[in-house]
């Protein structure tokens, strides 16, 4: 783990502008306040689907599927096939803010399943559950994720707000040298957000105060024994922080981390700005997107990182819409032998860049 500016700044990708995949459609009351912060997924026809969260008006999301339109090798467009994941359970109906939101879906192919990881927007703020699926269309709930208790990092990572969660797709060794599928997350340690008075309360020993990318673990024949596993993590540890001027208030995982020659690629998200409140639309803060390479064996490793965004927020469709200022990657893709990474637009519409090895 490190929150030194003094590793390597060299990541050798970058990402350029495609265009808009995905526009809030006239009329639809599922998108009056927005498309955005897809997961994604190939179903079993072999199509590239999109699964967008959908904002209907007062700020409730539900988890859309929407098949990838392909031109020349480059996604352009979708074509809306229904809403997928409803907040219908009690623990994803908060008052004034209620939903599924932001969906990262990583296929593991040891398991022959698609893992969703979403927040489920409940009475008590954000938290995040597991879903998973044969087809990206019908999604099995597993319930909110919890966290092992563990004397070395003395706290219950369970008081806490959690987001920007998503698997690997392939096992890795974990700290106790059990093969195990690792899990990013970004704990949320203002609890006076819920509980006046309270304050920030971050875990002994923690080397960043702020909201930084988390790792933790879940041994692989648990969850063979038993899916429900899948949402017991364990080993939860501090990865990476923020360090650099684009993210100074907080950062938070993107995509599934994507396997490169260099070891594990994280796309991620920094911001900068003012947070006004947790719980409601921001209009004072700045995302932007950036990458890290984590250690092919031990992802707990940070190898690199950008100390420059490799995208921010600069066309129309980024600098305004619902929450203005926004770049946020959360899917990525390989079409025809390049990746592309789709992203929300100020909290608006859908995005997709290219990414390239330099």
């Amino acid at each position: 783990m490190t929150t030194s500016t003094s590793i390597s700044t060299t990541v050798p990708y970058t990402l350029s502008r495609v265009g808009v995949v995905m526009t809030p459609e006239p009329g639809n009351p599922l998108e009056a306040e927005g498309v955005l912060n897809p997961a994604s997924g190939r179903g079993p026809d072999g199509e590239l689907y999109l699964l967008p969260r959908l904002v209907s008006e007062g700020n409730v999301s539900r988890v859309g599927l929407a098949r990838v339109s392909i031109e020349d090798g480059i996604p352009v467009s979708v074509e809306r096939q229904g809403v997928v994941l409803e907040p219908d359970r009690t623990w994803e109906r908060g008052e004034g803010n209620a939903g599924v939101e932001d969906p990262r879906v990583t296929w593991i192919a040891e398991l022959e399943l698609h893992v969703m990881t979403y927040v489920a927007y409940g009475p008590l703020g954000p938290r995040t559950a597991v879903a998973v699926s044969e087809d990206l269309r019908s999604w099995r709930r597993l319930g909110p994720a919890l966290f092992a208790y563990s004397d070395a990092l003395d706290t219950d990572l369970n008081l806490f707000h959690n987001k920007d969660t998503v698997f690997f797709p392939e096992p890795v060794t974990g700290p106790d040298g059990v093969r195990s599928f690792a899990v990013l997350h970004r704990p949320m340690w203002d609890i006076g957000e819920i509980r006046p008075g309270q304050g920030v309360r971050v875990p002994p020993g923690t080397p960043d105060t702020r909201q930084s990318i988390w790792i933790a673990y879940v041994p692989v024949d648990a969850v063979k024994e038993d899916l429900q596993a899948l949402t017991l993590w364990k080993h939860s540890r501090f990865l990476v922080g923020p360090a650099f001027p684009f993210e100074e208030v907080k950062i938070g995982g993107g995509p599934a981390p994507l396997r490169v020659p260099e070891g594990w690629l994280l796309l991620h998200h920094g911001v900068t700005g003012v947070i006004d409140n947790a719980f409601s639309q921001q209009q004072n803060v700045n995302y932007a997107a950036g990458a890290i390479l984590l250690d092919a064996d031990d992802p707990s490793i940070v190898l690199a990182r950008t100390a420059e965004p490799l995208l921010q927020a600069e066309t129309e469709d980024e600098r305004s819409g619902i929450v203005p200022n926004v770049v946020f990657p959360t899917a990525i893709e390989e079409i025809d032998g390049h990746h592309y990474v789709f992203y929300g637009m100020a909290d608006s519409k859908i995005g997709v860049a290219r990414l390239d090895h330099t």
